[in-house]
């Protein structure tokens, strides 16, 4: 069952979320693999991914899209995770060329130094003229260390953007998406602790008490991350700190693909294109990077599209 548990550590300035996405990354792997499917160590990274992106819609609770993108320049040119207020996610990547087995994520992403991360948070209701908001880091760590993992680059962003300090612990497989989010909250009146004084014992306090449970979160191993249920991993984590949960929310895929969508596409791209693919292949097929699901257009469809007054898409187009 796919889960996302919110919780606060009592008097502390430190709260924590903790993912597990199960039957929906399951579904995520099987449309996926109807289309041929991704090697394991991008699927790997794809649900490190989509239970980053979850964990961080839950922890700024902000009403529309968040787009977390890696852009790299290894075998995996792109690769997205995108999730909503409703905690519905969804991913996709572009792998060029082989990927060896057992890549980790500098192999993958980051073979030549050049590969960056983006942020991107898209309103749902966004008023003209309105831009998205996006934030880019370049995939490293704090110590611009070789990339051991994606959770480096993600803790560096927050850092940078919201200026908390954030402990990430993330991992993947065939069978579950799961990560574990720390963050310290903000000092009353201050965003960042990094310019206290001694003299501001409080504050050095509440540092002090969010190392401490973040050094207790970077014990938990990837192992015990994806097999163990959140109830032990709290307790196996946290057993002297005053945890207190909250209900847990039910994240789940979905994807926002439509026909209508894609007709716009094709009505964007005009006439004449359209109707030389119809005459090199019979029809029009696309099929969503996201889902899978195939969108097929025939002579009949392409007609009525750009026939004047026509704005919906004929009733007897098939969809597979």
């Amino acid at each position: 069952m796919d889960e996302l548990h919110k919780f606060i550590f009592d008097g502390l300035p430190v709260r924590g979320m903790l993912v597990r996405l199960t039957t929906s990354w399951r579904e995520v792997l099987a449309r996926r693999e109807a289309a041929g499917g991704y090697p394991e160590p991008v699927r790997a990274l794809l649900g490190e991914m989509a239970a980053a992106a979850t964990l961080m819609q839950a922890n700024i609770k902000f009403n529309g899209s968040l787009i977390l993108q890696v852009f790299g320049d290894g075998p995996v040119k792109l690769a997205v995770a995108e999730a909503r207020s409703d905690l519905s996610f969804r991913t996709t990547a572009k792998v060029v060329g082989e990927v060896p087995p057992g890549a980790r994520v500098e192999a993958l992403l980051n073979v030549h130094g050049q590969g960056r991360c983006a942020i991107t948070l898209d309103p749902q209701d966004r008023l003209p003229g309105q831009q998205p908001y996006q934030g880019v880091v370049p995939l490293h760590g704090d110590q611009r260390e070789p990339l051991q993992a994606l959770s480096q680059v993600l803790e560096h962003y927050m850092l940078q953007s919201e200026q908390l300090d954030t402990r990430l612990v993330l991992a993947a497989n065939d069978q579950v998406a799961a990560g574990l989010l720390i963050q310290r909250l903000p000092v009353q009146g201050e965003k960042n602790l990094s310019g206290i004084n001694v003299a501001n014992e409080d504050a050095i306090g509440q540092t002090e008490d969010f190392n401490r449970i973040a050094h207790l979160a970077a014990t938990l191993t990837p192992e015990e991350l994806l097999t163990l249920d959140a109830e032990t991993v709290l307790r196996r984590l946290f057993w002297e700190e005053p945890v207190r949960r909250f209900e847990p929310l039910q994240p789940r895929f979905a994807c926002s693909c439509s026909r209508e969508r894609v007709r716009g596409m094709l009505a964007g791209l005009g006439r004449e294109e359209s109707e030389d693919i119809l005459a090199e292949r019979g029809q029009i097929e696309i099929g969503c990077d996201f889902c899978g699901q195939q969108y097929h257009f025939d002579a009949v469809d392409v007609g009525e599209m750009f026939t004047p007054g026509r704005d919906q898409p004929p009733a007897s187009s098939a969809v597979h």
